[in-house]
């Protein structure tokens, strides 16, 4: 039972997206449960989930209270999530003093925070999230959506392409693989990049931040260089506006690979600001027939100068896509991703769990998030503080003095060397004068057998001594026969018993080249387990 000074718990309220074309929803059946653990209440719009396949039933299932229309939503409502920027009717119907939280777009949309802040209300743009903090990632609706859509894309350009995007060699002759060119390797490119790739297609893509290479790589892609040095790294992991110089090389590439590229996934966006034309008229005009262009930067105006936003148009005999709705295209799962996004922040905003949202501005994360509180625009937030410098170096360490050339760790000289061979050469003359001749034939496959297990052994790469394993089985078994013949009895076959000096021997031999079998087997039973699903 509460206590009379006990806040109350707070209602999180989720519309019904009315933007043309929008399916995705704020928050998910699973989601509901796990905000009510928080101690929320949860209400729904009447069909606020059929277009991402969430029907009112599951929500009701989930523990949410269904309402009939947005109005009665809306009033109800201390907590509003939502997808899509609110339009001016959903924002004249936002309670003073309740938290808005979704994308917002404040920097693309002054006027509609001008509303807002006349509503009184507290309003967290998602999109306006501080991606430099790691413990934000788990916030990062962005990013969802991104991978999102760039998946999307490469399956948009599929269905659009007249070809496999593997190759492939049939009885009926031979399809060569789609070569795909990406330009941007951010979320969305390397999502697109990994697809691709994924289904067999030759995949280049491009960066203005070189440090995305070595991911573009690990993703099965080239990275194409623009050949002119200039960093192109921005703010918050995102591209920053190139020089001149930079973007006449970055043209005069991007139209080399329009004429060799069968499809071409556009990315480039930076914040607060137009996308860029990277693909001009002419580049198109120069693309083989039949050929794709997917731009996922058409909402900003698009980075191809045909692109026509929210249709996919065919100019030069080449297709270009220039959907808006991409994430929509996947409901299902990037309003799943979404509302888990959602669900990190509440947690964040209420870490009492006691049903009460509080939005505390000292938390770099929270105040980032907030571009209205309590009716103030807040938005941009203050610069984060930079990160401590790193603790200097300890000073290298002296160079050792140069070892004496008669040091325990210098090379022999030349006149001990000769000394040495000198001895080994006695040494060896008097085994062959005097030895008996069975013994000549058992050493000298001795030193033979030395000399082979040095050189297949100790000069090979540690990294690779595992896999050796298998080698050194098979050398463990000649000599695990040699051992067996020599304790063999008589009735064996050979010519009298060996004396018990040779005998203990050849019984050590075998129980350590059985241990070494075994173990080695072992081993490498161990290892192939590792590379099985």
């Amino acid at each position: 039972m509460q206590t009379p000074n006990a806040p109350q718990a707070q209602r999180i309220g989720v519309p019904r997206e009315i933007f043309p074309g929008e399916k995705r929803v704020a928050t998910v059946p699973d989601v509901v449960e796990k905000l009510a653990k928080l101690g929320f209440t949860v209400a729904i719009e009447t069909g606020a989930g059929e277009a991402a396949n969430f029907d009112d039933d599951s929500y009701r299932a989930a523990g949410a209270q269904v309402l009939p229309d947005a109005d009665a939503l809306w009033a109800a409502s201390d907590i509003v999530l939502k997808v899509r920027p609110p339009t001016p009717e959903e924002v004249a119907r936002l309670r003073p003093g309740s938290i808005l939280i979704g994308f917002v777009w404040p920097a693309q949309h002054p006027e509609l925070m001008q509303q807002l802040s006349q509503r009184g209300a507290t309003v967290l743009a998602i999109d306006s999230l501080p991606r430099t903090l790691s413990r934000a990632q788990k916030m990062d609706a962005l990013t969802s959506t991104a991978g999102v859509s760039g998946y999307r894309a490469v399956i948009e350009a599929a269905n659009a392409f007249g070809r496999y995007f593997n190759g492939q060699i049939t009885a009926a002759g031979k399809v060569p693989p789609a070569k795909v060119f990406i330009a941007g390797a951010g979320v969305a490119g390397l999502a697109a990049i990994g697809t691709a790739a994924n289904l067999g297609a030759i995949v280049r893509a491009n960066d203005t931040r070189a440090e995305v290479a070595d991911q573009v790589k690990s993703l099965g892609g080239e990275f194409v260089k623009v050949d002119y040095e200039e960093d192109g790294s921005g703010g918050g992991g995102y591209a920053r506006v190139m020089s001149e110089g930079f973007q006449a090389a970055q043209r005069q590439m991007y139209a080399q690979q329009a004429r060799e590229a069968d499809i071409i996934i556009t990315t480039a966006l930076i914040p607060g600001k137009p996308a860029p034309k990277l693909i001009t008229a002419e580049m198109v005009r120069s693309m083989k027939p039949g050929s794709v262009i997917v731009d996922m930067a058409a909402e900003q105006g698009g980075n191809c100068e045909l692109t026509v936003p929210g249709e996919a148009v065919v100019r030069h005999g080449v297709t270009i896509i220039g959907y808006t709705d991409l994430p929509s295209r996947l409901a299902k799962q990037s309003s799943t991703l979404y509302a888990t996004n959602l669900l990190r922040l509440v947690e964040e905003l209420c870490k009492a769990k006691d049903g009460v949202a509080v939005v505390n501005m000292e938390d770099d994360a929270i105040r980032g998030l907030t571009v209205v509180k309590d009716g103030a625009i807040t938005w941009p937030a203050p610069p984060l503080a930079a990160p401590p410098a790193p603790a200097p170096k300890a000073a290298a360490a002296p160079v050792a003095e140069k070892k004496s050339a008669h040091g325990p760790g210098a090379p022999m000289s030349a006149k001990t060397l000769t000394i040495v061979f000198a001895v080994l050469a006695v040494l060896f003359w008097a085994i062959g004068a005097y030895a008996p001749e069975a013994f000549l034939g058992h050493f000298t496959v001795f030193v033979l057998a030395c000399f082979i297990g040095y050189m297949v052994v100790w000069n090979v790469t540690p990294a690779l001594h595992t896999p050796l394993m298998s080698v050194t089985n098979a050398i463990s078994s000649i000599i695990a026969i040699g051992a067996l013949v020599q304790i063999a009895p008589p009735e064996a076959g050979l010519n009298g018993r060996p004396d018990g000096l040779i005998t203990w021997l050849a019984f050590a031999a075998l129980v350590l080249t059985a241990v070494n079998m075994f173990g080695g087997f072992a081993v490498t039973r161990r290892m192939l387990a590792m590379f099985r699903k």
